[in-house]
């Protein structure tokens, strides 16, 4: 599950076409316990995640996440000020909005709600990458409709369409002029990436150490200080005691 959630949100950011090497201040809307958050830290961006689970955000907070953490439905709009963020993404959070758990609860005005505060949060000529698994046609009908009547422009991603398992859906929506919509990934294109990655080897030994580390261990540590200093923040050099566990007190 880990993985999976992890190359979902690589996918999201891809499709998103941030400036290369700058830092962007991006929305993580159904960011669970913080895990396509990480791909975000890593990646050299800041992020604010929302979720309506308690429990999720707290597992994020045990988990030391990098960004910024808001309980809220976000079918009752973003509290956020307009044009916030130069980004937004979503790993498998807003088909849940064509649910309704109560009487009062319709979906389609709640993804409307979504939507428009979404269109205002960010930037003009910003993207929102929405990744999603639809039950059926009508659902993702309604869901595509909402956004347009929000202002949106763009559509849908479909990345191996012809795979029942690795089939995988993106609502790409654009805040700005309308711009070509990116193409799906193919089970060949799949094949070829996979022998790139392979052959390269660059962000598959950094991640396996950092799954390696010992929480709260000095290696850990530094490595936590080496990752906010290549994001610019400020960062108390480095001594014989940092990462040294400290004697209780009595």
């Amino acid at each position: 599950m880990i993985d999976v959630q992890t190359k979902m949100a690589e996918r999201a950011l891809e499709l998103l076409c941030l400036p290369e090497g700058q830092p962007c201040y991006l929305l993580d809307i159904g960011c669970g316990s913080g895990l396509s958050g990480d791909h975000l830290s890593e990646s050299g961006h800041y992020w604010v995640g929302i979720d309506i689970s308690s429990s999720m955000l707290d597992a994020a907070l045990d988990r030391d996440t990098e960004g910024d953490l808001l309980l809220g439905d976000m079918g009752q709009g973003l509290p956020f000020k307009p044009g916030s963020f130069d980004g937004c993404i979503s790993i498998s959070a807003v088909q849940w909005l064509c649910n309704a758990n109560k009487k009062t609860q319709i979906p389609a005005k709640r993804l409307y709600c979504f939507f428009t505060t979404l269109y205002s949060v960010l930037v003009r000529g910003a993207r929102a990458i929405l990744q999603l698994y639809p039950e059926n046609s009508e659902q993702l009908e309604l869901i595509t409709t909402q956004a347009t009547k929000a202002g949106f422009t763009g559509g849908v991603v479909v990345d191996y369409p012809n795979s029942a398992r690795a089939k995988k859906f993106y609502l790409c929506l654009f805040s700005g002029p309308s711009t070509s919509l990116p193409k799906g990934l193919t089970e060949n294109q799949d094949a070829e990436q996979a022998t790139e990655s392979a052959f390269t080897h660059q962000r598959l030994p950094h991640r396996t150490s950092r799954r390696a580390m010992v929480r709260k261990s000095r290696e850990w540590v530094l490595e936590k200080k080496a990752r906010r200093q290549r994001q610019g923040k400020e960062v108390r050099p480095n001594t014989q005691y940092t990462g040294r566990k400290r004697r209780p007190r009595f």
